[in-house]
């Protein structure tokens, strides 16, 4: 029997974006000094060592975990939310760990049963994978800041992501609120990624969980969040989402049935890492002496950059008559310098690159040399 008919999900998906960047990245490696790789926000530094600690702690975990998590996991949310957010009033029945967040993201409009002649909207610049959870569950996917746009249709979901991945831009609370106010007027659910809150350098940023936004009421709401950013945990694979209570649990009856489980050694270390704030502090320091040093080195390549008041990447241009981003990209690999282009996370991002500065001092040393001279 021909296995065809099985092989049909991967051509609904879009071309994984990071394949073209391979020709650029055999460019930056022929460097006399080596490729400063700075097109991927992945962390480089030590994991924590508190985190390292709980991890070895727990590292006897014989048995299956539970896919609703440890109630300290769970309770470590909550805290986390109230002492450093803002946030009161969620409980632990509102909180559900994630094995990353990626998994959520793509995954979510197919456990809560969206699909063909649905309709998910998500940023206009955006993160690729809100596309392929579109795709992979069949709904259609509109990419839009402008809900005006939209017209009499009306959403099943709507993303937000602020801060956001690419440009760094950060959403005030009144636009949040609004965005709140217009889902629920409609019956939307608004899923917030928030993976970013921990990484401001200028101004604030707030969670839709935040009483002042969505009103002391999580109805209709998720926020998603990741450790890997703030606390260099990427290779743990710990997040987590938090919100309506009704869609927490509809989501853990589905990953139940699916053995979604986080590891019982990764809750311990989730425990410690959002537990712990200084460790947040150190890392967040490191980070804005990198971005400042990178920044300065841009701009004065001719470069301005946009937005980028949060996240680990800086939206960098020429403007809309110089270079499109795959010509700037070509550039910068001639100097050793592999950055991401702004195509990748839509057409809106044309002539601009994201610029990770998640590098080693070493490396951001390198690149800012590099584009200075």
């Amino acid at each position: 029997m021909s296995t065809q008919r099985y092989l049909g999900v991967s051509g609904r998906l879009p071309d994984f974006p990071w394949d073209k960047l391979t020709p650029f990245k055999e460019k930056a490696a022929a460097h006399a000094d080596g490729i400063v790789d700075l097109s991927v926000g992945t962390p480089v530094d030590p994991t924590p060592q508190v985190v390292q600690e709980a991890l070895r702690a727990a590292a006897d975990a014989p048995g299956y975990p539970l896919t609703v998590g440890r109630v300290e996991t769970r309770q470590a949310v909550v805290d986390w939310f109230a002492r450093c957010h803002g946030v009161t009033g969620l409980g632990v029945d509102q909180v559900l760990p994630l094995i990353g967040s990626k998994e959520m993201i793509g995954s979510l409009a197919i456990h809560l049963g969206i699909g063909e002649g649905d309709l998910i909207v998500y940023p206009e610049l955006a993160y690729p994978t809100y596309e392929v959870g579109a795709a992979l569950a069949g709904a259609e996917a509109i990419a839009t800041d402008a809900l005006t746009a939209l017209g009499p249709r009306t959403p099943k979901l709507l993303w937000l992501n602020s801060p956001s991945n690419p440009t760094g831009r950060v959403l005030p609370p009144a636009h949040l609120k609004k965005v709140v106010d217009w889902c629920r007027e409609r019956g939307v659910l608004l899923v917030s990624d928030e993976c970013y809150l921990d990484c401001v350098w200028e101004g604030e940023a707030h969670s839709v969980l935040h009483p002042d936004i969505c009103g002391g009421s999580t109805e209709g709401i998720l926020a998603v969040h990741s450790l890997s950013k703030r606390s260099n945990l990427a290779g743990y694979r710990c997040a987590f989402v938090a919100g309506d209570a009704r869609v927490v649990a509809e989501l853990l009856a589905v990953r139940k049935n699916l053995g979604l489980q986080m590891p019982a050694p990764q809750q311990a270390a989730m425990v410690a890492a959002l537990t712990d704030d200084a460790h947040v502090a150190e890392q967040h320091a490191r980070y804005a002496v990198r971005r400042a040093q990178l920044r300065a080195a841009l701009e004065s390549a001719g470069f301005t950059v946009d937005h980028s008041e949060a996240s680990l990447y800086l939206w960098a241009t020429k403007g809309p008559d110089g270079p499109d981003c795959w010509e700037i990209v070509d550039e910068l690999a001639g100097r050793g310098i592999l950055v991401a282009p702004g195509a990748f996370y839509g057409a809106a991002g044309s002539h601009h690159v994201r610029v990770a500065f998640t590098a080693t001092d070493e490396r951001v040393a390198a690149a800012a040399a590099r584009l200075a001279a």
